[in-house]
């Protein structure tokens, strides 16, 4: 089929890219002539593993390419509207301006059975009134809401193996399914379930799912704070609760908590549109939600107050992490970035890396010290903290980063480092929810002095 994208930020660029993988003749199109440059020359504008190689693929096959002309989407049959929905400034609700106005330039392009096909997460009822916009001016189109689940660092395999597909339809009898079936007839042939349900229900199952993942993120966190007071361990409650089926262990990984462009913009629309609704009521939890969420970042900082001895002024600081997430290079609302920015407003002296995200943390933080070089980040720090689980960090050896740092001091920011490990050679390990020693009784033989580097040594295991 003739495809068009309209939108080439993270979701309509891998998008794009995906639906040319799967034969179809596609058109991106986005308003960022250097974003569009970038993508005709096989250059993702953003870090998403393996959409470089499949960017090259697809525009090598002349099945892709970009444009900023939205008359260049003349002659496709069906149209997907992929752009950014932000959050309002000092507001909750969620911006549609961009939706609105992509909606409104593609209007002089559409023919007669063409099929617009709504990616972006908007406040329930949105897809109806577009619905009418469009019946308006071109009674023979038709407008469907099939919302996205991308994960950032996985969307390439899942826009091409998603978990499930939704169809929100204005008459589900009507066959407009039909048109989305051929678009997605490989995924429907390797049995992804298909759903189909009015636009409203549509639009309430991304926003729902978002909600869900932020309560069960921070709810573990919440249970965090309580271990804290306690002397319990979060990721061993973690492991025994989440053997339990109805819970399952996803998503119940106590840290720093969530950030990025979706789950806290759309927590907060979602409470702003209920409340529009006269249904704020039932989303008031949201609110204590977002709020254990944010009280992390806090609390990352007042655990790396207290390895450098109950003052930030002047010490030395390596952050290990900026993105909001491994695999990614997005900033937007990351935990990650708002500690160091914390650490260096309270007197701190931040040393910063990240495999990926450094360009765009410098261009939000630039008065932070950056450096993509974990030696140098850590090279006589005070303290160092995790705050982005990349694997780099995972498995970083403990005994070699001892030689370079000025005080063995670790705050583990994502729980994703083995704290004997990290203690048995030398280090002070503390983290969000887990106890200050080790509670278990010590393996004989272990050493717990701080080992030298040995010569050829690196940094990770």
């Amino acid at each position: 089929m003739r495809l068009s994208v309209i939108g080439c930020g993270y979701l309509g660029a891998v998008h794009a890219a995906c639906m040319a993988k799967l034969g179809h003749d596609v058109v991106g199109v986005d308003v960022d002539a250097s974003k569009v440059a970038r993508l005709n020359a096989g250059e993702a504008p953003f870090f998403e593993p393996g959409l470089p190689e499949l960017l090259r693929e697809s525009l090598g096959s002349g099945r892709l390419r970009f444009s900023t002309e939205m008359a260049d989407v003349a002659g496709s049959a069906v149209h997907f509207i992929a752009v950014g929905t932000p959050q309002k400034r000092n507001e909750n609700g969620a911006d549609l301006s961009h939706v609105y106005a992509g909606v409104d330039a593609l209007l002089p392009y559409l023919r007669e059975g063409d099929l617009v096909v709504g990616k972006s997460t908007v406040p329930v009822g949105t897809a109806r009134d577009l619905a009418a916009r469009i019946a308006e001016r071109c009674p023979s189109a038709d407008l469907a809401w099939n919302p996205e689940f991308l994960r950032e660092g996985f969307a390439v395999k899942d826009t091409l193996e998603p978990d499930r597909l939704v169809y929100g339809l204005a008459d589900p009898a009507s066959g407009v399914h039909l048109m989305l079936d051929e678009i997605y007839a490989q995924a429907l042939a390797d049995g992804r379930p298909r759903l189909i349900m009015d636009y409203e229900t549509a639009e309430l199952v991304k926003v729902s799912a978002n909600a869900f993942l932020a309560t069960k993120i921070s709810f573990i966190n919440a249970m965090a704070e309580v271990c804290e007071a306690t002397g319990a361990d979060v990721s061993v409650l973690a492991d025994a609760i989440g053997h339990d089926a109805r819970i399952g262990r996803k998503f119940l990984n106590a840290g720093l908590g969530f950030g990025g462009g979706c789950l806290p913009k759309d927590i907060r629309a979602f409470m702003a549109r209920a409340g529009e609704l006269g249904a704020d009521q039932a989303l008031t939890f949201l609110r204590e939600v977002d709020s254990i969420n944010m009280r992390r970042r806090a609390r990352m900082v007042d655990l790396t107050r207290e390895v450098c001895g109950g003052s930030l002024l002047g010490q030395r600081v390596a952050v290990l992490g900026l993105a909001f997430k491994p695999n990614s290079d997005d900033v937007r609302d990351s935990p990650a970035l708002s500690v160091a920015a914390q650490l260096q407003l309270q007197g701190a002296s931040v040393t910063a890396t990240d495999p990926e995200a450094v360009p765009n943390a410098s261009r939000r933080f630039p008065d932070l010290t950056y450096t993509t070089s974990i030696e140098d980040a850590v090279t006589h720090a005070d303290a160092v903290i995790v705050l982005t689980e990349w694997e780099q960090y995972r498995t970083l050896d403990p005994a070699v980063l001892g030689s370079l740092v000025a005080r063995p001091a670790i705050v583990d920011g994502r729980n994703c480092l083995e704290p004997e490990r990290w203690r048995d050679a030398g280090w002070t390990y503390r983290a969000l929810g887990r106890p200050r020693a080790a509670s278990a009784v010590p393996v004989a033989g272990r050493s717990v002095g701080l080992p030298q580097a040995a010569a050829g040594a690196t940094l990770s295991r």
